[in-house]
């Protein structure tokens, strides 16, 4: 796995540290902050926090992906994402903070990263539109390719599975695969097995303990665990909101396992635990 430069020049040493991915939900109904950022000044007041508490990519969702979501339409998406990356690029202070964006929609990766975002984040794995690839190739910008069976209505009644993580890396290895045969480069790939997305609580906590094993893919990986409800069930915690350091001790064990990128919430939190967790285990 090669370090590789995105666009704006800024390196990933993938390997020499962990990168912080802050979530920006500009949704009404995200299951743990949907409504709090769904309009640009929210929004650009969340960016700049965590902008100041140590982010590293700004990951922006016009669509909430929670279970039982509704898809909203192309232009309401659309609506809800062009104006805040706009406004995030028209701010020097963000030149160095990349811009991902949470879409399955190849017309919406088109427009937002004409309009300033970096990055493409599919939780499909660039499934829901046949699209998506022959797009971001065009675009010549980074994929993030996640694991998920269904849709986020119905993935919640998919998760029986023969082998969890072996099942998953077959999946992320044949859009590993695709991508490159649509003409995105091998060094543009991130790939994230999907930790609550068609898993139940215990599959989650099995994906982080056999983290490692996804190494085989030669991608870097990138983890979402941010206030999931496998944490709440732990915790017996019903609000999202309290679940931070619960959050805190799974961002720890996918470090020690490997992760190259926590997808999170609450940043200034995790810049903490990122620090200390490298400190002991990528030295």
């Amino acid at each position: 796995m090669q370090p590789y430069v995105q666009t704006r020049n800024y390196p990933f040493n993938w390997g020499s540290r962990t990168y912080l991915m802050g979530i920006l939900n500009v949704t009404p109904d995200s299951f743990s902050d949907g409504g709090l950022y769904d309009d640009v000044n929210a929004a650009i007041v969340q960016a700049t926090h965590m902008r100041d508490h140590g982010v590293d990519i700004l990951d922006i969702g016009g669509q909430s992906t929670k279970p039982n979501a509704a898809e909203v339409s192309l232009e309401n998406e659309l609506h809800r994402v062009i104006p805040v990356v706009k406004a995030i690029r028209a701010d020097r202070s963000f030149d160095t903070i990349m811009i991902s964006i949470d879409t399955t929609k190849a017309i919406v990766a088109k427009e937002v990263i004409e309009a300033g975002a970096d990055m493409i984040n599919d939780i499909s794995g660039a499934i829901f539109d046949n699209e998506m690839l022959s797009t971001v190739a065009a675009l010549n910008v980074p994929i993030i390719l996640m694991h998920l069976r269904g849709t986020p209505k119905t993935m919640q009644k998919l998760t029986q599975y023969d082998n969890l993580t072996s099942e998953i890396i077959t999946f992320l290895q044949s859009r590993i695969k695709a991508a490159i045969a649509s003409g995105i480069d091998s060094n543009k790939i991130i790939i994230d097995p999907g930790i609550g997305f068609a898993k139940t609580s215990e599959q989650s906590l099995q994906l982080l303990q056999e983290l490692a094993k996804f190494k085989i893919l030669n991608c870097p990986i990138l983890v979402g665990p941010s206030r999931k409800s496998f944490i709440g069930k732990i915790l017996g915690e019903s609000d999202p909101s309290k679940r931070i350091w619960g959050t805190a001790a799974t961002c720890c064990g996918a470090i020690a396992n490997g992760a190259n990128i926590l997808r999170v919430h609450d940043v200034a939190e995790m810049y903490d635990v990122m620090r200390v967790a490298d400190a002991i285990w990528r030295r």
